[in-house]
Formats: structure tokens, C-alpha cells, sequence
């Protein structure tokens, strides 16, 4: 076993109240400016009342030498202040490191935000969450829909005890389940919608055979964000959401770094071009580099929103423009 950096505090940090609401209040004028709110109001509200400090009680910065621990117990008031301000900040937070490596982390609150909107929850919708984290985006499905509605599943046990104890302190008891993220939850089914936090290499069959009519997937994948309709629990197909997105792995599957090894001989302007390298993730098992590189300029350059996925059975296949076009590559 690697050596993990320390994860818990003792108890759940003592804040100002009016300190806690200023810095919260700050966070959700940043994520109105954003546009996240712009096409579900709703969410605003949810943002404004669960406190994102009760869920990162500690989290980790880097620094040349690695990572630096903040916590809201630190004897010192300087890094107390810190730790609050980060705990506000519109920024992603490593919440957990094993061998200098993220293995957790709480996400960028406006894309949550965005990501939650995108979703299309409705009154009486019940969600599976896949990918527990600190139990923060639990919470914000909670205090919009309902604690019963609300189910999170994560294959760590410590993480899904410390989402516990995150959710309570801030009043919340949504379902929180340690298993399979990839087996989804039967026992709770059926659901209407299913979001992951992590990254996928493909769509798990499971999840849909556990969504009810009408059901919606949402899920990182290939340093984008696939929203796919669920005709059945056979049937599923949609496209790539406009904005990027970086997921820890679900399962610790491989990271970008990784699969970009092989990308010798490649022009740099084209490896550092965002939206090469999700065409070049999403191909990775499938097409060379190089005619990766070849299709990309072919194509002009496509943006995420002409590709999508299709799962029909045992099938699951990425596409660009058309499902029965020319350019399709299958998924694991």
C-alpha cells in the first residue's frame, strides 16, 4: 500500500457564522457571474445554504515540494483564514493524496454548478450519485429534491464515513452506500437521473437497466461531459456538453498523463490544443495518434458538441456528427 497523506480531523472545524456566510455569499456572486445559474435558477439557493466548509474540513495545496495540509483547527488564525478562503475559492480542492498523487478531490463549485443545472432535475426526481467525494454535491441534490431522493455510492469505505459525517454536520442524510460505482445502486432504484463525479472509459450497462423512463445520464469522460437520454435499459445516446472537464478516474482507471505518452512526433500546437486531446482520449484505443491528428484537421478542428455516444445492448460506441457515420470508434 502507498503512504496517504493524513486525512481526518477530529472534529468538524469551529467557523464564524458571519465570516462562513460572507466568504459563501462571495463564492456564489462568482458562480452567478459564470452563467452556471442561467438556465436553473433553482440551484442559487442551494449554493447559498449548504456550507462548503463543513465538507472540506481539511484539503491539500501544492507547493514545489508537494502538498500542503489547510484545516479549519490549525492553531494558527493566519491559516485558519487561509483554509476559508480556499474553502470559498471557485477552485477544485485536493481532499485526499496518496504518494504525491490525487486520489480525491472536491470539484470547481461553478462547474458542479453547471453540471447539476445540465442535469435537468425536476421535483420528485430520485438521483444516483456516483462517486461520493466529501458529500458536497450529495448535499446540494439534497436540500433541492429531498434526502430521499438523494442516494451517493463510492467504492472507499473511508471516503463514503467521511461523507457521512460531512452530511450530517450540515444537517443532511441522503443515502450514502460504499460499493461499485460501476454496478450503480440496485436496491434504490429505479432512478431518474444518474450523475457521476469521476472520469468513465465508457458507460457502465448497469445504470441503465436501474433508470426509469425518461431518465438522464450525466458523466465526465475523455476530458468532457457526455449527456446521454435512456430510451431503455438497453437504449441510451446523446452528445458531449461545450466545456472541458478533468475527473479523478472512477475505480483509479488510467489518467490523461498516461495515455498521452505515445504522442511522439506530434506537432506541440497541436498537443496543446484542449480540444485535440479529448478527440485524442476519446480515440485512444482505437485510432493512431497520427490519424487522430489527420481527422482532427480534416474535420476542422470539431469542437466536443459534434461528438456523442450510443449505447445499444452490449454495444457502446463515440461518434462524430452521426451515430451511423463514418467516424465511429467502440468503448470498452
Amino acid at each position: 500500500m502507498g503512504a496517504e497523506l493524513p486525512q481526518e480531523t477530529p472534529a468538524v472545524p469551529a467557523v464564524d457564522a458571519v465570516r462562513a456566510a460572507a466568504a459563501r455569499a462571495g463564492l456564489v456572486r462568482e458562480i452567478e457571474a459564470s452563467g452556471a445559474f442561467d438556465s436553473d435558477p433553482a440551484w442559487r439557493e442551494a449554493f447559498e445554504e449548504v456550507p462548503r466548509h463543513l465538507f472540506v474540513p481539511y484539503y491539500y495545496v501544492g507547493t514545489a515540494e508537494g502538498y500542503e495540509r489547510l484545516w479549519g483547527e490549525d492553531p494558527d488564525p493566519g491559516r485558519r483564514e487561509r483554509w476559508l478562503r480556499g474553502a470559498y475559492a471557485d477552485e477544485p480542492l485536493a481532499t485526499r493524496v496518496r504518494d504525491g498523487e490525487l486520489i480525491s478531490s472536491s470539484s470547481q463549485p461553478s462547474l458542479m454548478a453547471q453540471m447539476l443545472a445540465d442535469l435537468a432535475v425536476r421535483d420528485g426526481d430520485a438521483v444516483l450519485e456516483i462517486g461520493a467525494g466529501t458529500g458536497y454535491n450529495a448535499a446540494l441534490l439534497a436540500h433541492r429534491l429531498g434526502d430521499a431522493l438523494v442516494t451517493t455510492v463510492d467504492l472507499d469505505p473511508e471516503i463514503t464515513e467521511s461523507a457521512r459525517r460531512h452530511l450530517a454536520a450540515a444537517g443532511l442524510r441522503p443515502r450514502v452506500v460504499t460499493g461499485d460505482g460501476a454496478r450503480g445502486c440496485p436496491e434504490h432504484a429505479p432512478y431518474d437521473r444518474i450523475i457521476a463525479t469521476c472520469a468513465l472509459e465508457t458507460v457502465p450497462r448497469a445504470w441503465l437497466a436501474q433508470c426509469g423512463p425518461g431518465a438522464r445520464i450525466l458523466a465526465p469522460m475523455a476530458t468532457g461531459l457526455i449527456l446521454l437520454d435512456v430510451q431503455d435499459g438497453e437504449h441510451a445516446e446523446g452528445r458531449f456538453l461545450h466545456m472541458p472537464a478533468y475527473f479523478v478516474p472512477l475505480r483509479g482507471g488510467a489518467r490523461e498523463e498516461d495515455r498521452m505518452r505515445l504522442t511522439g512526433g506530434l506537432p506541440r500546437r497541436a498537443l496543446h490544443s484542449e480540444l485535440f486531446r479529448f478527440l485524442l482520449t476519446l480515440t485512444r484505443d482505437v485510432l493512431d495518434p497520427h490519424e487522430a491528428l489527420a481527422l482532427w484537421r480534416r474535420e476542422g478542428k470539431p469542437a466536443r458538441e459534434r461528438f456523442g455516444v450510443t449505447v445499444s445492448g452490449s454495444d457502446v460506441w463515440a461518434w462524430l456528427d452521426d451515430p451511423t457515420g463514418p467516424y465511429a470508434w467502440p468503448l470498452p
